[in-house]
């Protein structure tokens, strides 16, 4: 399927669907020698697997990833890394109903319009399980800017009207709720609204923050490849994401120009730094040497236990509730496919402006 692959020196292709034999993604771009194990891996597939709290699908995968090629030695090869995971526990018998019609907020008809057939098993390449792929290559992708001082972090921004506090903010609360949100309040207030969700046989949407931090400035082309463009095309690349925002985002609309702007002023080290970051770390296209602040904003879940109007292949106007095993909300196990993508984002565009100075590409010859 024409799409699959994703950037330009570090490029990634995933592969797989939702009810096949597995899940998987090949690695390309990859340079030589950086340590690499399944365990690496792993601690990034386990934030996105199923089944983990009440509010996410009861499906029962152990998302076990397996190195198939690229690393020898516990090390990185430089040639393709190619990874796995099995798909262990699909009831494509859930699906049997909706074989024949269109789920309402899904990519049924769309697919059908296509391609002249789908795959209706939990929705094939358009499920949330192909994101396993994603993770898996960012898992990477976050290991080797981890290398270069650079930092990637996300988190539960919004879930329905719950926002959060960032007079409450703190990094330690994020992995110590099921939310993944950094707000005590806010997590315990959006686990009141799901669970009323829930009951109503209904779901939410939200939204996911993102931080990089240790990114230099200079880093990011002009035009059409701007950095701040190539996030936003990973954050849409996503199933269910229905916007982006950095820095000041929507709010850039409501503000002046002298609020808006970035004062520059010089640093105790001699060097020149912003006052402020309405930018998000990016202007111009171009990261200025501040952290990266974007969001990305996430869709309900489509799929409902509540009646819902359809239409069948044969034309005729219906009513189904849909049967399985899904999310309430999208955006808990969304948040380290966010993470994933701004890394590999970061990560090709790194090793992109490592050729755009004459005098870099001299340093680096003649060492």
């Amino acid at each position: 399927m024409y799409g699959s692959t994703f950037g330009n020196i570090f490029r990634i292709t995933t592969w797989g669907e939702s009810h096949g034999r597995g899940i998987g993604v090949v690695v390309d771009g990859c340079p030589a020698g950086l340590s690499l194990c399944e365990e690496d891996i792993q601690a990034f597939l386990d934030r996105r697997k199923p089944g983990q709290s009440r509010f996410t699908t009861k499906r029962k995968e152990a998302d076990q990833v397996e190195i198939l090629s690229g690393v020898f030695e516990g090390k990185t090869t430089g040639h393709p890394i190619s990874l796995m995971v099995a798909n262990t526990d699909q009831r494509s018998h859930d699906y049997s109903e909706i074989a024949n019609c269109y789920r309402p907020g899904h990519a049924d008809l769309n697919y059908d319009r296509k391609y002249g057939f789908r795959d209706y098993r939990g929705g094939g390449r358009s499920s949330g399980r192909e994101t396993i792929g994603r993770v898996a290559a960012g898992a990477i992708a976050a290991k080797l800017l981890k290398e270069l001082g650079i930092t990637v972090s996300a988190y539960t921004y919004s879930i329905g009207p719950v926002q959060i506090n960032r007079a409450n903010f703190s990094k330690e609360e994020i992995s110590n709720n099921a939310l993944y949100m950094p707000d005590t309040q806010a997590a315990q207030a959006a686990q009141e609204y799901l669970d009323k969700c829930m009951r109503e046989t209904n779901s939410s949407g939200g939204m996911v923050e993102c931080e990089i931090t240790g990114i230099p400035a200079g880093i990011g082309e002009p035009a059409f490849e701007k950095l701040d463009a190539a996030l936003a095309k990973a954050m849409f690349s996503i199933g269910a994401v229905k916007g982006f925002e950095i820095g000041e985002g929507m709010e850039a609309a409501r503000l002046t120009g002298l609020e808006n702007n970035d004062a520059y002023r010089m640093d105790t080290e001699g060097q020149i730094m912003k006052k402020t970051n309405h930018s998000g770390g990016i202007t111009g296209g171009i990261s200025d040497g501040a952290p990266i602040l974007f969001r990305a904003a996430f869709k309900p879940t489509p799929s409902i236990a509540a009646p819902q109007e359809t239409v069948n292949r044969q034309g005729e106007e219906i009513e189904i509730r849909i049967k399985g095993r899904h999310d309430p909300i999208i955006v808990p196990r969304a948040v380290v496919v966010v993470e994933s993508m701004a890394a590999l984002v970061i990560l090709d565009a790194m090793l992109g402006s490592m050729t755009t100075r004459l005098d870099k590409i001299k340093e680096f010859f003649d060492k």
